[in-house]
């Protein structure tokens, strides 16, 4: 879409970043943009101020929307955190025929690079991030991008549009991805590291988080490439779509397949057309193992995707001996005095805090738990604390969630002993893992892994995963 003098509306501003350069970038293009946005005027200002002076041009509406917006504008442009599903207002503009987009479709359309996108429940931001790194050695000033309010994907492509050959390397959300039916572009290389159980609070089941993530592939070619997880139940769902796409699996069960890479004790396989060769030692299986078993997955699927993007195995193997750590994801942010502190803010999931239990857990390890529901189950993840963390080593953050996990392990009788530790907030849960730790000295490690969105208490998990670090380094750091 050309959008020089087109009328715009963009519904939902937000205080992350993407809202912003996308106000920016229609704006630089010329189109005449209409800002909508439920919030109000006050809790945006310091958005609106970041858009800058030509800010001026824009006509905004604060605290409400108006439905003659939703008719009047030639396209309509959607924060990925405005729900679509059940949205009345969109419904209006569909049914004229407006078209409706993100900043992820503007981006597919315009960009020229090739493209790797990742998606997935589980390990997106990780294995975007390895990719990054495995392709850094041949193309300088590569990174990662995407869902991140870091990294907005329209302040990228102005970044490597005059590059063409440098790939753009993109984690996408199912938030970003509902919007795809209206892109030219698919990704040349695209992954789902796996799918479980999420978002069930804007999707509304399994199979529409399903369907919007498999909208990363949905456009693609034969000449193109997909990469699924073996071992994930809803690749079944995914292949019964039938991809025009090459597809590629990965799977560290030591699994036999036509293509893709495989683990097993003996190193890393890959399958080609059935032929099969050892790319990684048993010694490289080892270093990704004490990353945590769920590691495997993120550095099968980064790997592999590397490899499609020209980089030989022999590469790979020598840039996988200084994989960086993921902010955020199991980081280590405290080590002294016998003291080990993890910060694992975006285990928004059961299933994120089932791999830190699974990883961290003993009885000198302390787990910090909770936050907000997203319509998700916890049973599973109760049966993995009820084996590896004792119930005076778990201490809870109140929350919708907090409630369903105290819930499951009542059924389990986990409690039998103790009362649930809960607090309101941070700052007390911190206080009481300080006297625990006082109590005893056999105690060295403290893991933040809250397995639940964070929206009660926080903006995000990021601003949640700075505000722990703050009281770590104020708590521990005195020592």
């Amino acid at each position: 879409m050309n959008f020089k003098n087109k009328k715009i509306l963009v519904v939902g501003l937000g205080t992350l970043g993407g809202g912003i350069a996308t106000v920016r970038w229609l704006l630089a293009r010329g189109a005449q943009v209409t800002v909508t946005d439920l919030r109000t005027r006050e809790l945006l200002k310091d958005s609106v101020k970041a858009i800058g002076l030509r800010g001026r041009k824009i006509r905004f509406v604060f605290g409400r929307h108006e439905k003659e917006d939703f008719v009047s504008h030639d396209g309509v442009v959607v924060n990925p955190a405005v729900r679509i599903r059940g949205n009345a207002f969109l419904a209006r503009a569909k049914k004229k025929g407006i078209p409706i987009i993100n900043d992820l479709g503007i981006f597919l359309n315009e960009v020229k690079n090739p493209v790797i996108a990742v998606t997935g429940t589980r390990g997106k931001t990780t294995t975007t991030n390895w990719i990054a790194h495995f392709l850094s050695g041949k193309y300088t000033g590569v990174k990662a991008s995407g869902n991140s309010s870091r990294d907005a994907l329209l302040e990228l492509l102005p970044r490597i549009e005059k590059k063409k050959k440098i790939p753009a390397i993109l984690e996408l959300s199912s938030f970003q991805l509902e919007c795809a039916e209206n892109t030219k572009r698919t990704p040349d290389i695209a992954i789902i590291t796996n799918l479980f159980r999420d978002h069930l609070n804007r999707h509304g089941s399994m199979r529409e988080y399903a369907r919007a993530k498999a909208n990363i592939f949905k456009y693609q070619t034969s000449r193109q490439i997909l990469i699924l997880n073996k071992d994930n139940a809803w690749t079944t769902y995914f292949l019964k779509t039938k991809p025009k796409s090459r597809i590629y699996f990965i799977s560290k069960e030591g699994q036999n397949m036509r293509n893709g890479l495989s683990v097993s004790s003996r190193g890393v396989f890959f399958f080609e057309r059935g032929k099969k060769k050892m790319v990684f030692s048993p010694s490289i299986v080892d270093m990704i193992h004490r990353r945590g078993d769920h590691n495997m997955y993120n550095f099968l699927c980064a790997a592999l995707a590397a490899y499609h993007a020209g980089i030989t195995w022999k590469d790979i193997a020598t840039r996988a001996e200084n994989l960086p750590a993921i902010q955020y994801r199991q980081e280590i942010v405290f080590k002294k005095n016998g003291i080990t502190v993890v910060n694992d803010t975006t285990a928004t999931s059961p299933e994120g805090a089932i791999a830190a239990i699974n990883r961290f857990g003993s009885f000198q390890t302390i787990f910090i738990t909770g936050g907000t529901d997203k319509n998700l189950e916890y049973k599973e993840w109760a049966k993995h604390v009820k084996k590896n963390v004792p119930p005076e080593n778990l201490f809870f953050l109140g929350g919708s969630a907090t409630k369903k996990m105290i819930h499951a392990l009542n059924k389990m009788r986990y409690f039998e002993k103790n009362r649930p530790a809960i607090f309101s907030d941070l700052r007390g849960v911190m206080r009481a893992v300080e006297k625990r730790m006082m109590r005893r000295d056999f105690f060295s490690t403290v893991v933040f892994s809250p397995g639940a969105a964070s929206f009660e208490k926080f903006k995000n998990e990021f601003d949640r995963g700075e505000k722990f670090n703050a009281l770590v380094q104020k708590i521990f750091g005195e020592k």
